[in-house]
C-alpha cells in the first residue's frame, strides 16, 4: 500500500515537473518571439524612414543646378540607401521579396555616389542625369507606398512577421511586383511632424548671442507684475514656481489661476528685460468655431499688443482644435525666418493658449541688408526650367554654419510637389531647397 502511494506521488511530481518545464519553455518562446517582433518592427520602421528620406532628396536633386548643393543631396541619398539596406537585412523577408528593393537601393546609392563625384568636379547635371533621377524618384514613390501599406497591415495585425517566415512566396514579393495595386494609397508624413514642428529653419533657433534680450535685470515681484501684460483675463492668483535657466536664458516661472474658471497658465518671464519667454494653457478644446484666417489674425493682433510688431504667419499645424502658427519678423518686405514666435490659438473661442518666443529673443535685430548683386529676374532665369513658379519674394535664412543669408525666395511646383528655392542675392547661387508638405495637420517643410 505504501509503495503504491509512493508511485502515485512520483507520478504526480513527474507530471508537475513536465508541465512546469513545458510552461517555462513556452514562456521563454513567447519572450523570444516578443523580442524578435520588437526588433523587426524597429528595423522596418528605420528602413521606411530612410527610404522616405531618399524620395525627398531625389525630389530636390531634380530642380537644382548648383553642384555644391547637389553634392550634399547625393551624399545623403547614398548614406540613406546603405542604412536602409542594413535595416532590411535584419527583417525576415525572403530573398525574392527583398531582391527588388535591395536592387533599387543599390542602384540609387551607386548612382548618387557617381553624380556626387560629378558635382564635386563642378560639372552640371545633363538632361540624361535628370531623366534617370526622375525614374528613380518615381520608383521611390511606388516603393514607399508599398512599404507604408505593409506597415499599416502589420500594425493592424492583418499580417505578422510569422507570415513572412512561413511563406517562401510572401505577400511582400507579390506586392512589390505590382505597384498599381497601391496607386490609390495616400502617402502620409506624420513621422516627420515632430522633427519639423517649428517650421523651416527652426534648427537654428538657439544662438549664443541673445540679440533681442535687452534691458536691465528685474526682480521676481516685477516679473509677476509683467504677467498682466501678457494674460488679458481676470487673474485670481499667481504662484511662483522658482527661478530656472532655460536654454541659457534665465527666467522666473509662475502658475497663474484665472478667476471663476478652472483654467490656469504656466508662464516664464525673462530676468533680463522682463520678456515673455513661454506661456501655456493646457485646457482641452472640444469644438472648432473660428476659421484659420480668423485665428491667424488673432495671433498677429496679440503679438502686436504685447510688443512684437510686423510679424507674418509662415507655417502652421492644427491638432485637437488648436492652431499653432509660426510667425516670422517682416523687415520691409523681407521675411526674417530666424526671428520666430509660435502662438497657440484655441479654435473654439479664439483664446491665445500658448506662446514661445525663443527664436525671436535669440535672433532678432534690425538688419543692414546689402544691396543685391543679382536682381530677382536674373536669379529667376537661372532656376531649373521644370520649376513652375507660383510666387517670389525676399527672405533671411540661416545656413549650415549658423550665418544669415539674404536670399530671394521662390515658391514653385514640379509635378505633384511644391518647393521653396532660396537663391543668394550676392552670389546668384542656390542656398537651400525645401519641400512643402500640405497635410491634414498643417503646412510643413522638409
Amino acid at each position: 500500500m505504501r509503495s503504491e502511494r509512493i508511485k502515485i506521488g512520483a507520478i504526480i511530481l513527474l507530471t508537475i515537473a513536465v508541465f512546469a518545464t513545458g510552461y517555462y519553455a513556452y514562456t521563454l518562446r513567447e519572450k523570444y518571439l516578443t523580442i524578435n517582433t520588437n526588433n523587426y518592427n524597429k528595423a522596418f520602421s528605420e528602413a521606411i524612414n530612410h527610404i522616405n528620406n531618399i524620395e525627398n532628396f531625389l525630389a530636390k536633386t531634380q530642380i537644382t543646378k548648383n553642384p555644391e548643393y547637389s553634392v550634399e543631396s547625393f551624399t545623403e541619398i547614398w548614406n540613406d540607401a546603405n542604412l536602409a539596406m542594413i535595416y532590411l537585412s535584419e527583417i525576415p523577408f525572403d530573398s525574392e521579396g527583398n531582391s527588388k528593393t535591395i536592387k533599387f537601393l543599390n542602384q540609387v546609392g551607386d548612382y548618387s555616389k557617381l553624380l556626387a563625384k560629378k558635382s564635386l568636379s563642378d560639372q552640371e547635371l545633363d538632361e540624361k542625369d535628370f531623366e534617370n533621377l526622375s525614374k528613380l524618384y518615381d520608383y521611390s514613390k511606388d516603393l514607399e507606398l508599398v512599404l507604408n501599406q505593409l506597415s499599416d497591415e502589420l500594425y493592424s495585425g492583418d499580417l505578422t512577421w510569422k507570415n513572412f517566415q512561413n511563406n517562401t512566396k510572401t505577400v511582400f514579393a507579390q506586392e512589390v511586383g505590382n505597384f498599381d495595386v497601391f496607386s490609390s494609397i495616400d502617402s502620409t508624413f506624420n513621422e516627420y511632424e515632430g522633427l519639423i514642428y517649428d517650421g523651416a529653419f527652426s534648427e537654428h533657433l538657439e544662438r549664443n548671442q541673445k540679440k533681442a534680450l535687452l534691458g536691465n535685470e528685474i526682480s521676481e515681484d516685477q516679473a509677476k507684475e509683467k504677467i498682466k501684460s501678457f494674460i488679458f483675463k481676470d487673474i485670481e492668483s499667481i504662484d511662483s514656481k522658482g527661478y530656472i535657466e532655460n536654454d541659457d536664458i534665465q527666467v522666473y516661472t509662475f502658475d497663474v489661476k484665472l478667476k471663476n474658471s478652472e483654467e490656469s497658465y504656466y508662464i516664464e518671464i525673462t530676468k533680463i528685460g522682463g520678456y515673455l519667454y513661454q506661456m501655456n494653457n493646457s485646457r482641452e478644446v472640444e469644438t472648432e468655431k473660428i476659421s484659420q484666417d480668423e485665428a491667424n489674425k488673432i495671433g498677429i493682433e496679440y503679438l502686436d499688443k504685447i510688443g512684437y510688431k510686423n510679424m507674418k504667419e509662415t507655417y502652421f499645424t492644427k491638432r485637437e482644435n488648436i492652431l499653432t502658427v509660426n510667425y516670422a519678423y517682416n523687415q520691409d518686405g523681407v521675411i526674417c525666418y530666424p526671428d520666430l514666435i509660435k502662438v497657440k490659438i484655441a479654435l473654439d473661442s479664439g483664446d491665445v493658449l500658448g506662446v514661445e518666443t525663443k527664436g525671436y529673443l535669440n535672433c532678432h535685430y534690425k538688419r543692414n541688408l546689402l544691396k543685391p548683386k543679382y536682381t530677382i529676374d536674373e536669379s529667376k532665369s537661372n532656376l531649373n526650367s521644370k520649376l513652375e513658379l507660383l510666387s517670389e519674394g525676399e527672405a533671411i535664412i540661416p545656413n549650415d554654419r549658423g550665418e544669415e543669408v539674404y536670399c530671394y525666395e521662390f515658391k514653385g511646383k514640379v509635378e505633384d510637389k511644391e518647393f521653396l528655392v532660396y537663391v543668394d542675392t550676392q552670389t546668384g547661387e542656390e542656398e537651400n531647397i525645401l519641400i512643402i508638405l500640405e497635410t491634414e495637420g498643417g503646412t510643413l517643410t522638409i
